[in-house]
């Protein structure tokens, strides 16, 4: 309302240079929002058949996770990303459905428009060759948005519907156990470094020679990647068999041999540092206090 009122001032009451000063005005609008943190907003899933994408786009607030343009954009870039590819760069380039704008520009509308800074923060896509690309939303807000998206890939000739029904149940142990390598070969080297300094340390603290401080180690390492392999972890629907056996049974189910390839998970805001605000003082200076 502000900003409407102000642009009339500028132009002497003309309803139409008004709308024009608007929309000049849009690009400055959005640049000087660009500093303030946004960690709130939504992942976006879209996932059919051997393809999947998720992204995720910051604003400033809750609110306009629950704004109807807002969700509109989510799913479109999300739908965009699943068609023309997940990279970042490329994806803000692409062209916005129906509107002869490019998803970055589209972005920089909704911020003038709603009055929030907002990002198009990241993007990842999970494929197949053979088998199907298995979605899940926590917390969704509508159907395919919320606040932590999963891909889960399985590569498998069998019967497709059987497939989607155990991608689905994996996606979901994926959104709540938060594993962070698919195999033990695949956890990041630098994390595991740290693991293993850790390890020895408190090993050491017992007093015991080097050479049963090293099995120690080992033992303990076990334990670590059944925390944070995603193959290796207790399967959280029944509590008792570890994912990978869980994948190897699932052939005699489909059909046909069943290989977990790739998981995404996605949650709303993780790595952001967040404002800490003092509400009561927020409103205080807003009224003048």
């Amino acid at each position: 309302m502000m900003d409407c009122k102000k642009a009339l001032n500028e132009t002497a009451g003309d309803l139409e240079q008004a709308v024009d000063w608007l929309r000049k005005k849009g690009l400055a609008a959005a640049a000087k929002k660009s500093g303030r943190v946004a960690a709130e907003g939504l992942v976006g899933v879209a996932a059919e058949g051997t393809h999947g994408a998720v992204v995720e786009v910051n604003a400033e607030t809750d609110f306009v996770a629950r704004n109807e343009q807002f969700q509109d954009f989510v799913r479109k870039v999300t739908a965009i990303a699943a068609a023309k590819g997940a990279d970042i760069a490329a994806l803000a380039q692409q062209a916005y459905p129906g509107e002869g704008k490019s998803v970055a520009e589209k972005l920089t509308q909704l911020i003038a428009t709603i009055g929030e800074n907002m990002n198009l923060r990241r993007a990842a896509e999970v494929k197949v060759g053979q088998g199907i690309v298995a979605s899940y939303v926590h917390n969704a807000t509508v159907p395919g948005l919320g606040k932590i998206g999963v891909l889960v890939g399985l590569e498998s000739t069998g019967d497709k519907e059987k497939l989607t029904a155990l991608g689905k149940q994996l996606a979901m142990h994926v959104a709540a156990a938060n594993p962070q390598a698919l195999t033990i070969a695949e956890v990041d080297p630098k994390q595991l470094e740290r693991e293993r300094s850790i390890l020895a340390e408190q090993a050491r603290a017992s007093g015991k020679p080097e050479e049963i401080i090293a099995k120690m180690v080992e033992g303990r390492l076990r334990k670590y990647y059944e925390d944070v392999v995603l193959l290796e972890q207790l399967y959280v629907v029944d509590g008792e068999s570890r994912v990978k056996q869980i994948v190897e049974q699932a052939a005699k189910t489909v059909g046909a041999p069943v290989k977990l390839v790739g998981f995404v998970r996605m949650a709303l805001g993780e790595g952001i540092e967040r404002e800490q605000k003092d509400f009561a003082a927020e409103v205080a200076a807003q009224l003048g206090h």
